[in-house]
């Protein structure tokens, strides 16, 4: 808890909307839903929500554009989804990685698996660092069969494992150096560093990132981000940290710059971050691999200490639908932590809450196509968002959901239109799916098929964005040998209530639980979560 006296503020930055929990001491809690993107009115949604809690804890006035007191503030904890996003759209930093010479086409290469072994255009994910550069080094272990006679001069070390090692070739400091200054002169900024047997003997990788650092540059060592044997998953690991870890820190430069003397001189707000694995860290800690699970991962903690009963003992599912995806977990009284996990065509190699992901949200975007309902994966996000959002966007699963009378506008936000005060646009939904199902039925009737009313298009959509939700699900349960309907279905999520007794239908599920905070409970879950440190 925040010190007495001051406010406790839990955020959740998603695709389409950022969720906002202010615990107030002696009053009742503050919650806050805005659009994740605004322009129009505002350049950051975190802060932005920031100031309107201050504004209704306090009852001064707060300008937008002034920096903000943090003085009335004891706990500030965030979920992002800015890595996550990063990673997916390839939009982080320039990046460069060293590794032992020889080793140049380490990433490329990869573990060559190929998840569609029938795909005749298999396309490789493209690599996050823009170069390599080979570094003129090589250890080697010293295996007790090997010939004693093996390079004889070379140097023998003990590594962090106990075992022996021959330096065959020392590190060329001056060479690394005139890679380096060549590397500034262009521009770049952030490197990883991945040598043969450096989770073992990380000498020459903290030499190359001692003298990078002291040049400039935002560096991330391998043997010391994740010690691990297996250079693919540990190269591909650092290169991510190196390739996010930029995009991170300007994002917390950000919201720091909006606060009077910046969040490095406050002393007495603790201002933290949720990592993938579940846990609170300082802000001065936080780094791209271990964020790209942030967001969801403050859902699993906070449906995890809500609804499991542990008299009964009854395994629970976590569905949590947003605005872009829907985030699906599974919690039998213990956290459920996966070590390694392809993300996004990476092979990330960190401790991290075992999460499936579908891009079906509120804000998936609906298109009919070659006599099919498609739902997603494309989303329509918080700008322009959905149709009824008045900003001029597509059809969505929420304006499905609208249109069906399963989403009363009195009960939403009012934060749309040019003064952020109109509800959702009823009528711009119904216009819309009228001119979809006229170009629908007019497709059907050239092939001799009854025509679908407008009700029957929205809820044929929603049956199949159900179905997309409750895949991830069965992966979860029924591909692990867990009956599917022995489990509760907690579902949250600004989204969750509207899709939640379908879903479970769907699996067999007969109980379904909701808390009262279930539409920011990710925000109540940063609340509830524990601060870690790794040794």
């Amino acid at each position: 808890m925040a010190e007495s006296g001051k406010l406790t503020i839990s955020i959740d930055r998603g695709g389409t909307f950022t969720d906002v929990h202010a615990i107030v001491p002696g009053r009742p809690d503050i919650i806050l839903k805005l659009l994740s993107v605004d322009p129009a009115h505002y350049q950051d949604a975190p802060t932005e929500g920031i100031r309107q809690i201050l504004e209704l804890a306090t009852g001064e006035p707060h300008p937008r554009g002034q920096p903000l007191k943090i003085d009335r503030i004891g706990s500030l904890r965030m979920g992002t989804t800015v890595a996550t996003n990063a990673l997916l759209e390839r939009k982080g930093a320039r990046s460069v990685l060293f590794t032992t010479k020889g080793f140049r086409d380490l990433l490329k290469i990869g573990d060559q698996s190929r998840p569609n072994i029938f795909d005749l255009s298999m396309a490789r994910p493209g690599m996050l660092p823009e170069g390599v550069v080979e570094v003129n080094e090589r250890v080697i272990p010293c295996h007790p069969l090997a010939d004693e006679n093996c390079f004889p001069e070379a140097r023998i070390v003990e590594g962090v494992t106990g075992e022996k090692f021959r330096v065959v070739k020392e590190v060329d400091m001056e060479e690394v150096r005139t890679e380096l200054q060549r590397l500034k002169d262009q521009g770049y900024q952030s490197l990883s560093v991945a040598l043969v047997h450096s989770y073992a003997y990380p000498e020459h990788e903290r030499m190359i990132g001692e003298l990078a650092e002291r040049m400039g540059f935002s560096v991330t060592l391998s043997s010391k981000l994740q010690p691990m044997i297996k250079i693919v998953p540990r190269g591909m690991s650092a290169a991510a940290d190196a390739y996010l870890t930029p995009v991170i820190k300007t994002y917390i430069d950000s919201i720091s710059a909006s606060f009077e003397g910046g969040l490095e001189s406050q002393q007495a707000c603790r201002f933290e971050f949720m990592q993938s694995d579940g846990g609170l860290v300082d802000f001065r800690k936080f780094s791209g691999l271990k964020a790209i699970l942030s967001g969801p991962a403050a859902g699993v903690v906070g449906f995890a200490a809500t609804s499991w009963d542990p008299v009964e003992k009854i395994p629970v599912i976590g569905f949590d639908m947003g605005g872009t995806s829907t985030d699906v977990s599974r919690f039998d009284g213990h956290l459920e932590h996966v070590f390694g996990a392809k993300v996004a065509g990476v092979l990330i190699q960190s401790p991290q809450l075992d999460i499936g992901t579908v891009a079906a949200g509120g804000g998936s975007i609906l298109t009919w196509r070659n006599g099919l309902f498609y739902v997603g994966p494309e989303s329509a996000s918080a700008h322009p968002g959905p149709a009824c959002y008045r900003k001029g966007g597509p059809l969505t699963v929420t304006d499905a959901n609208l249109f069906l009378g399963r989403l009363l506008p009195q009960y939403f936000p009012n934060i749309f239109g040019p003064n952020e005060d109109q509800p959702l646009d009823t009528e711009i939904t119904a216009q819309k799916f009228h001119e979809l199902t006229q170009e629908i039925n007019v497709e059907r009737r050239h092939h001799f098929q009854p025509e679908y009313t407008p009700e029957e298009v929205a809820l044929g959509f929603l049956k199949v964005a159900d179905e997309s939700m409750a895949r991830p699900i069965r992966n979860l349960t029924e591909a692990r040998g867990f009956e599917t309907a022995s489990h509760h279905l907690a579902c949250f999520g600004g989204a969750g209530g509207q899709h939640a007794c379908s879903v479970a239908v769907s699996l067999g599920i007969s109980r379904i639980i909701i808390h009262k905070y279930s539409s920011v409970l990710s925000e109540y879950g940063l609340a509830l979560a524990e601060d870690v440190k790794e040794s």
